[in-house]
């Protein structure tokens, strides 16, 4: 094991001062993993991690949460330390959503709360419009919770992802794993990532990389590069949007996402104000993409007061009732 390794153990339990747990579920293509903070009668907060990234996304964030809150901060299929899904299998947000419900049922959770970084704020706007008395609170870092297509490239990106799909499939014999040293993976790691810092990126690399003879090999699936094929247009997002129950709050980053990524004409505003008309809270900070694992300390505060917030207020609700 290499002495980075070493030291990323010693910062999670001392720096940090609250070691995780590993989750561990069975599904039926091989396993989900994660990690676990709290104790198992708190809080139910699940956290879902951004596209390439992990559970790990979320470990200087939760200690900086509630101590007597429940964290479950999940791997994605095909992320950290998940099981790939089957060959011949597309990675679909349909089938993240799928996943979610899978953990929530086997950790028998009637009602929880969300954070969801990036992709994972995508899967949770999903989530908490097609099972609405599930969710209490939501926390999209980075995210508005639901990213539209235009019409014209629906149809494009279906037939794109289908080829590509086949092409991977039918190269098997010609596939080769590439091994790294551990500095040119992280090197690689932050070339596709640019906001990492150096120490965002060696907490990722935990769960991001496996150790073989000669070096490392990346443990995600290249699959989840494939061009995703189901995608919803501005209608089905705005629609989905108004089935939200839950209270959301959004939290953008200046230098983030939305700064290099580009979104259909007028969906940035159209959807803030769609959020602002379901009463969410919008919040602009200072910061990159990765600004709630690089500087969690800008953003602890402002989730746990909204968190905590909501339960004041179930808690107002319940005592008008008696």
């Amino acid at each position: 094991m290499l002495p980075a390794f070493t030291s990323l153990r010693h910062f999670s339990t001392t720096t940090m001062r609250r070691a995780a747990s590993e989750f561990r579920m069975t599904v039926p293509w091989g396993e989900v993993r994660g990690q676990v903070w709290g104790p198992s009668n708190g809080r139910p907060v699940l956290c879902l991690h951004g596209w390439a990234d992990n559970c790990g996304t979320f470990s200087t964030l939760v200690p900086l949460l509630p101590k007597d809150w429940r964290f479950v901060a999940i791997d994605f299929p095909g992320h950290g330390l998940s099981s790939h899904r089957p060959d011949g299998c597309l990675y679909t947000f349909p089938l993240y959503v799928a996943d979610v419900r899978r953990v929530v049922e086997a950790l028998q959770w009637k009602q929880f709360s969300i954070i969801g970084h990036s992709m994972g704020g995508n899967v949770a706007g999903i989530f908490s419009a097609l099972y609405p008395e599930m969710v209490d609170a939501v926390v999209l870092l980075d995210n508005y919770g639901y990213l539209p297509t235009q019409m014209t490239e629906m149809f494009k990106n279906m037939r794109k992802g289908i080829n590509d799909q086949i092409h991977y499939d039918n190269k098997t014999d010609e596939r080769k794993e590439r091994v790294y040293t551990y500095e040119k993976a992280k090197e690689r790691l932050k070339a596709a990532n640019p906001s990492l810092s150096d120490q965002s990126a060696d907490i990722l690399l935990e769960r991001a990389v496996r150790e073989v003879e000669g070096g490392f090999l990346f443990s995600r699936d290249f699959r989840i590069n494939l061009k995703n094929i189901v995608n919803n247009n501005m209608e089905q997002c705005l629609h989905m949007l108004s089935l939200v129950k839950a209270r959301v709050m959004l939290l953008l980053a200046k230098d983030g996402l939305f700064k290099t990524f580009t979104l259909p004409n007028g969906y940035g505003d159209l959807i803030q104000k769609s959020w602002v008309d379901q009463k969410a809270t919008i919040l602009n900070i200072e910061g990159d993409h990765h600004i709630h694992l690089n500087k969690p300390e800008s953003v602890a505060s402002i989730i746990t007061d909204f968190l905590q917030s909501h339960s004041l207020d179930e808690t107002e609700n319940q005592s008008s009732k008696l």
